[in-house]
């Protein structure tokens, strides 16, 4: 029933969802319009000041020019008709200047055909103007001043000078022609991007108008679900419980299991120490008489035999040795788990603070040693939890974080938290080794460890952390950056549920 109800509320939010993606969708593409023309506008805008400018410092330009030859032409004439040497002093001073003031106005409409052909022209009347100043100047200064007034008199400068003027307003008039069409399509560019803007504002707001039809529409339906789903809520909580028990049953089972199976193991395990005890003992005996041999016969005491006697056998008992002993500490790490898995919790309210000091305290001599500091960043948040549990979990993460310092640098470990609603989160964060990205999830694995093995422990520490926060009803999961530091974060309620069970 229950999956038929979810089936028909899932079509129609399904519908909903994609109807509302469907619209934001066009929303923002009316806003990216929006957002488009606005930018084409401004970098029109942006070029239109800039041939602006670039227009306002062609005529600039051109004026300049026209004064220093008005100016020369003046001097000039002043020249000859006084015959002061300051006027032919400042004739030849503005004369000087006109060369870069052409090149100037050369230079700013070097991308205008029409103003080249003209600055063209300007050179060639400029070149016969300048030839004609130069001859009436050197003779009023040879004192031949009737024959420079006569040259003046009868020279062709004054129809240069208006072909000079005529050019220069021609100049002068094809800029402003130029300024006059590019702020038509200024203007043009403008209305068009008013059009986008009106146009997209009605697009926005026809969509906001039709989504919020839509949410109204589709909030009613969602109330209507969620009532229809509050009648099942007895029955699933019902179902709930009964999975739960199972689970529960189930785990007791498992530890159950893995108890029998490790007490079962140790049994052959102290047969086999104890054999590789004589065969110890036995491989010294012979070792003695390999020795006495080579001392009265040495010639019976073969090298295979000396090389099993001394090295050999040696080697194979430690190996046998070895890995005995490991199996004792895998065995007594699973029954270890075996039993806090039957262990009862106990909730009490615990200070986190005064926990967490003791977990420093306790470790504070090994985190001397390796040049590290324990930080508790007060105040810790408190809460109703198993005080054995919480204080397994918090030495086995500052432990472990300890051992795996980074030896570039001095250790800091930092126990910090926070209450959020009905939540507790408990982080231990470190600056060592890191762990790698591969090896995030596979470290709280039973018997899986991470990086160079140059530290002592069977891989169960982890483990068992992870069991202990999921017995608190929690979890537990790690942020790392190899090389840099690791952050394990520890996610509990802020009151042990099922308080006194056994789960």
């Amino acid at each position: 029933m229950s999956g038929v109800l979810a089936q028909r509320i899932k079509s129609p939010e399904g519908h909903a969802r994609r109807f509302l993606v469907v619209c934001m969708v066009i929303g923002f593409a009316g806003l990216a319009l929006i957002g488009i023309a606005a930018a084409l506008l401004t970098a029109r805008t942006s070029e239109h000041t800039q041939w602006v400018n670039h227009s306002y410092q062609v005529e600039v330009s051109i004026g300049r020019l026209q004064a220093l030859i008005e100016q020369a032409e003046t001097t000039r004439r002043g020249y000859v008709l006084t015959g002061h040497t300051s006027y032919a002093d400042n004739a030849r001073a503005t004369a000087a200047r006109i060369g870069p003031a052409i090149e100037a106005v050369a230079a700013l409409t070097a991308d205008n055909s029409r103003q080249t052909a003209r600055i063209a022209g300007l050179r060639e009347q400029l070149a016969a103007i300048a030839a004609e100043q130069d001859k009436t100047i050197a003779l009023t200064r040879a004192g031949r001043r009737d024959e420079a007034v006569a040259s003046f008199a009868a020279e062709t400068g004054f129809r240069r000078m208006r072909a000079v003027r005529g050019l220069l307003a021609a100049m002068l008039a094809d800029e402003r022609s130029l300024l006059a069409a590019r702020d038509a399509a200024q203007q043009s560019g403008l209305q068009t991007f008013w059009i986008v803007l009106v146009a997209s504002g009605v697009l926005i707001v026809a969509v906001a108008a039709v989504s919020l039809a839509a949410i109204t529409r589709y909030t009613r339906d969602l109330t209507t679900a969620r009532d229809r789903l509050q009648l099942l809520n007895t029955d699933l909580e019902g179902a709930v419980a009964e999975r739960t028990a199972d689970l529960s049953r189930a785990n007791e089972e498992i530890q159950r299991f893995a108890y029998i199976v490790s007490h079962d193991l140790r049994s052959p395990l102290v047969n086999v120490m104890g054999f590789t005890s004589e065969l110890d003992a036995a491989r010294q005996s012979l070792a003695d008489l390999v020795d006495a041999a080579e001392q009265t016969s040495p010639e019976i005491v073969t090298d295979e035999a000396r090389l099993a006697a001394r090295e050999d056998l040696p080697e194979a008992i430690g190996f046998i040795r070895t890995s005995t002993q490991k199996m004792d500490r895998l065995i007594n790490a699973i029954l270890k788990l075996s039993r806090e898995g039957r262990r009862v919790m106990t909730p009490e309210k615990l200070p986190l603070d005064e926990i967490a000091a003791g977990v420093r305290d306790s470790l504070s001599h090994l985190a001397s040693d390796r040049g590290a500091e324990i930080i508790v960043d007060s105040p810790l948040p408190e809460l109703i939890s198993d005080r054995l549990a919480i204080e397994q979990i918090l030495s086995n993460l500052v432990e472990n974080a300890v051992k795996y310092l980074s030896p570039d640098r001095p250790g800091r470990i930092v126990i910090s938290g926070q209450r959020t609603r009905d939540r507790v989160m408990v982080e231990v964060s470190d600056n060592g080794r890191g762990i790698a990205a591969a090896d995030h999830s596979r470290i709280f694995d039973l018997f899986r460890r991470s990086g160079t093995q140059d530290q002592p422990g069977e891989g169960i520490g982890l483990a068992h952390v992870r069991a202990l926060a999921y017995r608190l009803g929690g979890t537990i999961d790690v942020t790392s950056t190899f090389g840099e530091g690791s952050i394990f974060r520890l996610s509990l309620p802020f009151s042990l549920p099922d308080a006194g069970t056994t789960a």
